[in-house]
């Protein structure tokens, strides 16, 4: 089994707080991880009918049967037992008793603040991160190859076809998930909505053209983008606030989590296809930006990234805020690095006067310094932290 780094953040944790939470899209190894962690605890899946019936029917006389805690997985599905875990927790006063997992994330935290609030530590696990592929040395050394596999487990651990696991993914999430959050009448056009966010990844979100394009209204494209930010297949990527005197864009940019199952949406083949895809910078922008928001989510933090704009189109991929410090960082795809990759940096640094590292990530391989700048290949992006 490859270990996850969010484990031993786990295991501490649950020396300080009486429950655990780890939530994250379906697949992405939650089962795994938290047996990994806690051996000892009796593992109990609500997905389950015949436990899901009893925990619906009789939440006390359920969790009755667990008087030394447990794992429950896919709380979300039995949405009273939240307020029974209050109570128990709260009189047992012992940490470590509960684990909870969720692939729903904002029904977890709206359950969580009603409930749970102080009681509970939160954690996010995504599918894998580069970093864990290659403290495990199973990382795949192309960096197509790599965009069009994707990071789901799964794929990684059974060695399947990536042709065939994400449709099925695709296919079970929109009949099985979309339907629990939210009651879409329409899965058909519900889909093709997922295709237009897909083409979209890592542009600027536009409600009024999604919304026209897919034949739905605006609050309507609002809605349905909550839905996929809901169950971790997209999330948005905010502006970054400080302006340097300048007037900045205010629209936030879409990404998917896992560029495996955003080739697949695509129609996107085989790894050959990605070198002469027209997407192939936003799908490899898209992975880049994925693995900042993976490291901080494998270290238990929420990690404050950002892109910058302005009107006149001067645009900094991410800035990262980290240890008080603003980290710019630019994304290219190309293998060879030329000149063109430094304007918009050099711009921004001057502008902000700000005199910290600055970092281009690009498709190559080779590392480079240079005045104001590091080059880090593509599946190096933890060594922006050190």
């Amino acid at each position: 089994m490859i270990k996850r780094i969010l484990q031993d953040k786990l295991v501490h944790s649950a020396k300080k707080y009486p429950i655990v939470t780890l939530t994250g899209p379906r697949q992405s190894g939650k089962t795994t991880l938290v047996k990994a962690a806690f051996p000892g605890k009796e593992y109990i899946s609500l997905e389950d009918p015949d436990t899901l019936d009893f925990a619906l029917n009789d939440p006390r006389g359920f969790l009755n049967q667990y008087p030394h805690g447990a794992i429950f997985d896919e709380i979300q599905r039995v949405p009273l037992l939240f307020s029974y875990l209050q109570t128990i927790v709260d009189k047992k006063q012992k940490n470590g008793l509960f684990i909870l997992t969720g692939s729903q994330q904002f029904l977890l935290l709206e359950k969580i603040t009603q409930s749970l609030s102080g009681r509970t530590s939160l954690f996010r696990l995504l599918p894998f991160s580069a970093e864990e592929l290659q403290n495990s040395n199973i990382a795949v050394k192309k960096v197509d190859d790599s965009l069009y596999k994707g990071f789901y487990p799964r794929v990684h651990h059974h060695n399947i076809n990536p042709r065939d696991w994400y449709p099925d993914y695709t296919a079970t999430y929109i009949e099985r998930d979309v339907r629990s959050i939210k009651n879409i009448g329409n899965l058909s056009l519900f889909h093709k909505f997922v295709k237009l966010c897909a083409a979209r990844s890592g542009h600027l979100v536009n409600l009024s053209e999604l919304g026209n394009v897919c034949g739905i209204n605006h609050n309507t494209a609002r809605s349905w983008l909550s839905v996929l930010e809901a169950s971790y297949i997209i999330f948005l990527l905010q502006p970054h606030h400080v302006n340097f005197n300048k007037r900045l864009i205010k629209s936030p940019k879409l990404y998917f989590y896992d560029t495996g199952l955003l080739c697949s949406i695509l129609n996107i083949r085989d790894p050959k296809s990605i070198i002469y895809s027209p997407q192939r910078g936003q799908i490899f922008e898209t992975f880049i930006v994925s693995e900042i928001v993976k490291y901080f989510a494998n270290r238990g933090e929420a990690g404050e990234i950002y892109f910058w704009r302005d009107k006149t189109g001067h645009e900094i991929d991410c800035v990262i805020e980290h240890n008080q410090d603003l980290i710019p960082v630019e994304i290219k795809a190309g293998e060879t690095v030329v000149s063109d990759y430094f304007k918009n940096l050099d711009y921004w640094l001057d502008l902000s006067k700000i005199s910290g590292q600055s970092y281009v990530i690009y498709g190559g391989d080779k590392k480079q310094a240079r005045n104001r700048c590091t080059i880090l290949p593509w599946n190096m992006v933890a060594k922006i932290f050190g």
